[in-house]
């Protein structure tokens, strides 16, 4: 599956038109952002969960994230939060189109529309959930920074890509909050004519996905969660969270545990106003020792099984800044240095900057501090022409930081596989409420229960209630055809019909009685030696395993309108050895 990647990697790009002076990036196409190899496999696997032929996929997505790409270049996430590094917008985008996509299978979509429509309208459903989830934070690169060509112009996303070498700063004094609206000044640059036009057809998709490339994500559904659900993961991922359990947190929990903590911290446990304090409060404002409040604070929320706490103390400053519950600096940063002086005493700290009405409310305050917090002014403040945009000095520093954050300082496989291991969904079959199961398949026919076993495999697959290539799926297509991993799908489809071997032969578990009505059928690939049951060997990122299973003669049977997926790169069928 890579080869559609790869071959393209292989193209030799145009020279550069412009030579790239110091302290500018150069200007890329998509196929040279794309090449790396921790995206390659992002690429892959979001191919994988749409289930398309080459050239659906292709026009679908790979042809926006193309776009998608060439848009945000080398721009980053964030300043000083999750995707912090060159690079770390496209991660952030492609991570979040794989989450939202893996998300997606357990839903069947429209929600309480009829099978025969949700079957209809499952690929429109899947492509609106990536672009909700790929235009997610596209609105930054309008908003939080200003772009700047090598010629001196200022650069706006809503004029096209890049066309020259550029630097970039972030904007101080921004509004964190905006860029979740400005992603709809952007969605035309990625999204073409033909795509929309399609999209709109269906109203209720069309009417969630407006929602959210307006940033109004309580009003889109389930378009809505899932990409919110799928930004957590990527984020908690990325900053050294916990995603799994990010996945369960509300949307303001962070922030509320948070307020919460500091509340407790100051209250109860922080000495203020005296030497040796951990914070001052003055008239206007709660001066907070920035390291010492900050791992109090983690450690205080850890002791309460708070999950998704950021490891990293760069992180909380900016979740507290984004949260609007500390004070920005003049600059724009989270954290000021000030001087706090009380009769001959004196010394510097750096601080977090609180409103004391999000500590004490109404309640009463303790007494205001009696010294003075100055704030201090940098010594000789002497920035090149450059400084506040990126320089060579910035990109250097930019990448040393990316040796911890960013994913290519990882072996890439081993990020991958973190990444989609944690938003790893319960695993159907182990489920023991089978009145939650659906029952779409109930009218099968029972004269041929084998035959009536592949149709629910078939119905599966188009629904994607069975997924395909994954690393808890049961079906997988290995060697041009598919593997139906054995007990575990057999297994799978007695849970959802409970009873189906009544009548029949007592002496043997009901999923091997399936297992046999399946084989009469003969439609599966016998080996040499004559036996029905064939090994893959699976080689993941992080360990190898052995699958077993049946490998049909006919893909066709389960794929009649739709081309093969692509074979999982991961499987291959054992060479047999015969004495």
């Amino acid at each position: 599956m890579f080869s559609l990647f790869r071959r393209k990697r292989q193209k030799p790009l145009p020279p550069p038109t412009v030579s790239v002076a110091e302290g500018y990036l150069p200007v890329e196409k998509a196929h040279s952002l794309l090449a790396a190899e921790h995206r390659r496999q992002l690429l892959d696997r979001i191919w994988q969960y749409t289930a398309l032929s080459q050239a659906q996929f292709i026009q679908l997505y790979l042809n926006p994230i193309h776009r998608y790409a060439e848009q945000v270049q080398q721009l980053p996430a964030s300043e000083t939060h999750h995707h912090a590094y060159l690079g770390g917008m496209l991660d952030h985008g492609l991570e979040l189109v794989a989450c939202s996509l893996k998300l997606r299978q357990s839903y069947l979509l429209p929600t309480g529309a009829a099978p025969e429509d949700q079957a209809a309208q499952t690929d429109a459903w899947s492509a609106a959930i990536a672009y909700g989830a790929l235009l997610h934070d596209i609105g930054k690169i309008a908003v939080d920074l200003q772009v700047e060509r090598q010629d001196g112009r200022v650069w706006h996303p809503w004029q096209g890509p890049l066309d020259q070498p550029y630097r970039f700063r972030y904007l101080k004094g921004r509004d964190y909050h905006l860029h979740g609206a400005a992603a709809g000044l952007l969605h035309t640059q990625i999204l073409d004519r033909t795509i929309l036009d399609w999209l709109s057809g269906f109203p209720s998709l069309w009417a969630s996905l407006l929602y959210v490339l307006a940033g109004q994500y309580e009003r889109a559904g389930v378009l809505g969660e899932l990409v919110i659900q799928a930004d957590r993961v990527s984020t908690a991922q990325n900053i050294g969270g916990n995603p799994s359990k990010a996945l369960q947190a509300s949307i303001h929990a962070l922030q509320h545990h948070l307020i919460t903590g500091l509340r407790h911290l100051v209250q109860h446990q922080l000495k203020l106003n005296q030497p040796g304090a951990a914070g001052w409060l003055t008239q206007d404002a709660l001066w907070l020792v920035s390291k010492a409040v900050t791992d109090k604070l983690r450690s205080y929320l850890l002791a309460q099984s708070v999950e998704g706490i950021p490891s990293s103390n760069i992180a909380v400053f900016d979740e507290l800044q984004s949260h609007g519950l500390v004070e920005s600096t003049p600059e724009g940063k989270a954290i000021w240095t000030a001087l706090v002086t009380q009769g001959n005493w004196q010394q510097s700290f750096t601080f977090l900057r609180l409103q004391p009405s999000l500590i004490w409310g109404n309640e009463d305050r303790p007494e205001t501090f009696t010294g003075t917090v100055s704030v201090a002014v940098e010594d000789n403040p002497t920035p090149s022409p450059a400084s506040p945009l990126v320089s060579q000095a910035a990109i250097t520093e930019s990448r040393q930081r990316q040796s911890q954050l960013d994913p290519l300082a990882m072996e890439d496989a081993d990020y991958l596989g973190t990444l989609l291991d944690m938003f790893e969904l319960a695993d159907p079959e182990t489920s023991d409420t089978h009145s939650e199961i659906p029952r779409e398949s109930s009218s099968l026919p029972s004269d041929n229960p084998g035959q009536a076993f592949l149709n629910w495999i078939k119905e599966g697959i188009l629904s994607h209630k069975l997924i395909i290539n994954d690393s808890k799926a049961k079906i997988h297509t290995v060697s041009g055809t598919v593997f139906l991993v054995t007990p575990g799908l057999f297994q799978r489809y007695v849970q959802e019909f409970p009873g189906i071997a009544n009548g029949a032969d007592q002496e043997i578990e009901e999923w091997r009685w399936v297992q046999k009505q399946f084989e009469k059928l003969k439609v599966h690939r016998k080996r040499g030696d004559g036996l029905n049951i064939w090994i893959c060997q699976v080689e993941g990122p992080r360990k190898k395993a052995k699958l077993k299973g049946y490998l049909l003669e006919k893909p066709a049977l389960l794929f009649e309108t739709a081309p093969v997926p692509a074979d999982n790169p991961f499987l291959k069928v054992e060479k047999l050895k015969f004495p």
